[in-house]
């Protein structure tokens, strides 16, 4: 008599993955907690970078009298109105013709060497002239935050454009759609994600922008903040600024990130069972995630 049987075969836990995980960032960040102890212990003793690095418990503090005082948030929302106002303004036009150069051929590949010479230049070198242009108030921090929002998101849209799957565009083009048709019911549907992507890397290029014109002519704002401090040598509170501008952007990053989980797991086909595939930001979609 034969018997036979089911051969078991293990699969990966996912909840064990997630612990290791967890446990692989608890440590890395008590080890560099414990590193940076080490360098602030060998500064206070006169071996190494004197006095430059703090102790942690030092920029606490700073951190603390920030977060109770008045000026900071004074600061506070002159960044944060300058990085708003730029990136909305340059991300709506970047949008607007990044939908023009993909769905016009012509004009993509009038403007693609222009676009690609002025993206990749640092656009710092333009701080002069919006300062000229706008002043040295708060309009050329928008400008500047403008400018810096604008190439990744035209891009990513132009390119999300022409990545459209062929057959998608022949189905409206079968029924005789127009072409704001074709727009609004195949393009604009299909590059959800890859505009979400521009936006994410338009927003933190466009923080990078605003802090750097507000270092080199400001009256307000954290980047501000920031140069007095190191002009005063006020370390800790130097470094308390450095990590609140951390914390900002990165939960911004965080944002945007479970946005675009959203729009994935909203996109993505249904099993078999009638279950969402699972998709994420960095993945799933052949999206990567870039800070």
């Amino acid at each position: 008599m034969v018997k036979t049987g089911l051969i078991q075969t293990s699969t990966p836990d996912p909840g064990s993955d997630e612990n290791s995980i967890t446990r692989i960032r608890v440590v890395t960040a008590i080890g560099l907690v414990l590193l940076w102890e080490v360098v602030a212990s060998l500064g206070t003793v006169g071996i190494l970078y004197d006095d430059v690095v703090p102790h942690i418990w030092n920029i606490i503090i700073a951190i603390y009298e920030e977060l109770v005082s008045s000026s900071f948030y004074r600061d506070l929302g002159i960044t944060f109105a300058e990085h708003i106002v730029g990136f909305i303004v340059g991300s709506i036009i970047a949008i607007f013709l990044g939908i023009w150069m993909g769905t016009s051929p012509l004009l993509r590949g009038a403007l693609e060497p222009y676009l690609n010479a002025i993206g990749s230049t640092p656009k710092i070198i333009f701080l002069p002239i919006l300062f000229l242009m706008f002043g040295t108030g708060i309009e050329s921090k928008m400008a500047k935050g403008s400018l810096s929002a604008f190439f990744p998101v035209v891009f990513t849209t132009t390119l999300g454009m022409v990545l459209i799957n062929p057959v998608l565009i022949r189905v409206g083009q079968t029924f005789n759609l127009s072409k704001w048709q074709m727009i609004t019911k195949i393009y604009m549907p299909a590059m959800v994600n890859p505009v979400i992507t521009g936006l994410r890397l338009g927003m933190a290029i466009t923080v990078i922008g605003v802090l750097v014109a507000e270092l080199k002519f400001a009256d307000g704002g954290l980047g501000y903040r920031l140069g007095i401090y190191y002009e005063q040598f006020r370390i800790a509170p130097m470094y308390a600024i450095i990590l609140i501008i951390f914390a900002l952007a990165a939960a911004a990053n965080v944002g945007m990130t479970r946005l675009q989980d959203r729009v994935n797991r909203h996109m993505a086909p249904t099993t078999t069972k009638g279950k969402k595939a699972q998709a994420s930001a960095s993945g799933g979609l052949g999206v990567v995630a870039t800070n």
